[in-house]
C-alpha cells in the first residue's frame, strides 16, 4: 500500500505509524505543509493519513495551506481512498465534509481512556477489543460527526473521539501513534498548554506512565491500520 502522510508541524509525525508501514513493507511519503511542500497527486497514493498539529480548521490566516488541504481531503475521500485523520487530522476531516469543529468544553491533554460506544460494535474494526481503551490526548477543539459517519467512541472529557465514514475514512480525537520521542516532543514544544485543570496532566504524569501503555496503543492502532480497506 502506498501511504501519504499530511504533517502540520516538526514534532507530530507519524511516529509509530511509520513503524508499522515499515514493517507491514508499505510505502510512506511525507508531506510538511509547515514546510511549503506541494499537495501530492491523488493517483500517486492509497491511503491518506492526517497528522495533528496545535493549530485549528479556523486558522486560515496564520496557516493558509488549511484551505486547500481541507479540498483536498474532501477530493480524497470523494476518490474513494482510505483516509486517517488524527486529533487536529480528525477535526480536518469533519471541517472537510461539512461537519462543525468547535471549542470543547474542556481541554483534554494526557492518558485518559476511551470507551467504544454500542455502534463500534459490528463494523469489523474493533469487534474484539474492550469496551475501554487507553489513549494519549493533546487537544482543545471538537467536531460533529459527517453526515453518514459512525460514532466510535468517547471519553469523559470529550463526546466525539472517533468516527467512521464509508468503512474507510476514520478519525480518531486521539493519538494511538505515539511513542515515547512523540510524547516528549509534545511536551516539549506545547508546554505552555500544560496548565492546572481537571482533564490535563502534568509533564510528569505524561512522561511518566508505564511503558506497558505505549505498547497497549500501538497494538490498537495496528490493528485499525491492517483492518481499515484501503
Amino acid at each position: 500500500m502506498r501511504i501519504q502522510v499530511l504533517q502540520h508541524v516538526p514534532f507530530e509525525g507519524p511516529a509509530r505509524i511509520a513503524d508499522w508501514a515499515g514493517r507491514r513493507g508499505h510505502s510512506l511519503a511525507v508531506t510538511r505543509l509547515d514546510a511549503g511542500d506541494s499537495l501530492p497527486a491523488l493517483s500517486t497514493f492509497d491511503r491518506l493519513v492526517v497528522m495533528g498539529g496545535p493549530m485549528g480548521v479556523g486558522d486560515r490566516d496564520a496557516h493558509p495551506w488549511l484551505v486547500p488541504e481541507q479540498a483536498f481531503i474532501a477530493a480524497a475521500v470523494a476518490a474513494g481512498k482510505s483516509v486517517v485523520g488524527v486529533c487536529l487530522g480528525a477535526q480536518l476531516i469533519a471541517a472537510a465534509l461539512g461537519a462543525r469543529v468547535f471549542r470543547n468544553p474542556h481541554k483534554e491533554i494526557g492518558w485518559f481512556p476511551v470507551r467504544l460506544t454500542s455502534q463500534a460494535r459490528g463494523l469489523g474494526l474493533w469487534d474484539d477489543l474492550p469496551d475501554s481503551l487507553p489513549a494519549f490526548h493533546w487537544h482543545g477543539d471538537t467536531f460533529e460527526l459527517p453526515d453518514g459517519a459512525v460514532h466510535l467512541a468517547t471519553s469523559a472529557a470529550c463526546r466525539q473521539q472517533a468516527f467512521l465514514l464509508h468503512g474507510r475514512v476514520l478519525g480518531l480525537q486521539f493519538h494511538l501513534e505515539s511513542t515515547p520521542a512523540s510524547v516528549a516532543a509534545l511536551c516539549r514544544a506545547c508546554a505552555h498548554e500544560l496548565v492546572a485543570a481537571r482533564w490535563v496532566q502534568t509533564a510528569a504524569e505524561i512522561r511518566g506512565v508505564d511503558p506497558g501503555l505505549y505498547a497497549a496503543v500501538g497494538r490498537t492502532l495496528e490493528l485499525l491500520l491492517d483492518r481499515l480497506p484501503a
